[in-house]
């Protein structure tokens, strides 16, 4: 686990675009077991190599797309452990990855952006990567 203090304006980067922080196994299931509309939940991270490009990215694609999902909402992959693992078995086939980026649609993961996409790329080619999925999608 890592201290809060060191977590805190990573957390609120996402927050003050509007991401709802899901840091319970009920508030995941709440929101990802519902079957109409869209979430987009981003698995934050403290990775500075990945998780500083990945932020800026999802933040940039909800901004500028036309397309948007119903929900945007992280969890916190080190930190809201228990809820970062239930949303890992609703992004099952993929091996956990953080950060990463998981766009559902009607209760189907309809898109995943895994670490290794993310990671060392800049953050308006990861961007461009998920605003092509919300114009497929939703």
């Amino acid at each position: 686990m890592y201290p809060e203090e060191l977590v805190a304006p990573m957390r609120q980067d996402l927050v003050t675009a509007g991401f709802e922080e899901l840091t319970t196994v009920e508030s995941v299931d709440e929101v990802l077991s519902q079957k109409e509309g869209s979430v987009l939940v981003v698995i934050n991270s403290v990775c500075g190599c990945a998780a500083r490009n990945a932020r800026p990215a999802a933040k940039y694609a909800v901004e500028n797309s036309e397309k948007k999902p119903a929900k945007l909402t992280t969890v916190f992959a080190g930190v809201d452990g228990d809820a970062t693992t239930k949303v890992r078995e609703y992004t099952l086939p993929y091996p956990p990855s953080s950060p990463s980026m998981a766009l559902f649609k009607d209760g189907e993961l309809v898109h995943f952006i895994e670490r290794h996409h993310i990671e060392g790329r800049p953050a308006e080619l990861i961007a461009q990567n998920l605003m092509a999925a919300f114009d497929e999608h939703l």
